[in-house]
C-alpha cells in the first residue's frame, strides 16, 4: 500500500518513529484498541517527500485504508493523506506470505 501527505500550510514533518505512531493513533481513534493492534509495518518513509509504502495483512486493508483517509490533522494542523495505489503485491514479499509448515522436500 503506497500512499502520500500533503501538509497545505507548511507544518511540521514526521520521521519515521513519528509516522509509525501517527498511523497507530488513526487506526485507534477510528476503529479502537482493536484498530490500533492491527499489524502495520512502515517499509519505507521518505521524510522529504511525505511517501510511505505500508504493508498490512489483507484483512486490515479497509480499516487502514479508512483510518488514514479520514485523517484530517496532524499536530492540530490540516493534512491530507491520498493512496497512489492500492493492494499490490510484491514478488519479493510473496514469498514471505507462504506457510513453511506445508512445504513437502
Amino acid at each position: 500500500l503506497s500512499f502520500r501527505r500533503e501538509l497545505p500550510d507548511g507544518g511540521a514533518r514526521p520521521n519515521a518513529a513519528q509516522f509509525k505512531q501517527l498511523v497507530v493513533t488513526a487506526l485507534r481513534e477510528l476503529h479502537g484498541e482493536v484498530g490500533a493492534a492491527l499489524p502495520v509495518d512502515v517499509l519505507t518513509y521518505e521524510e522529504k517527500t511525505l511517501s510511505a509504502i505500508l504493508r498490512v495483512i489483507s484483512s486490515g486493508l479497509v480499516k487502514l485504508w479508512s483510518a488514514l483517509t479520514l485523517l484530517g490533522f496532524y499536530q492540530n494542523r490540516s493534512c491530507c493523506l491520498f493512496f497512489l495505489s492500492s493492494n499490490q503485491t510484491s514478488p519479493f514479499l510473496l514469498a514471505l506470505s507462504g506457510n513453511s509448515r506445508e512445504l513437502v522436500l
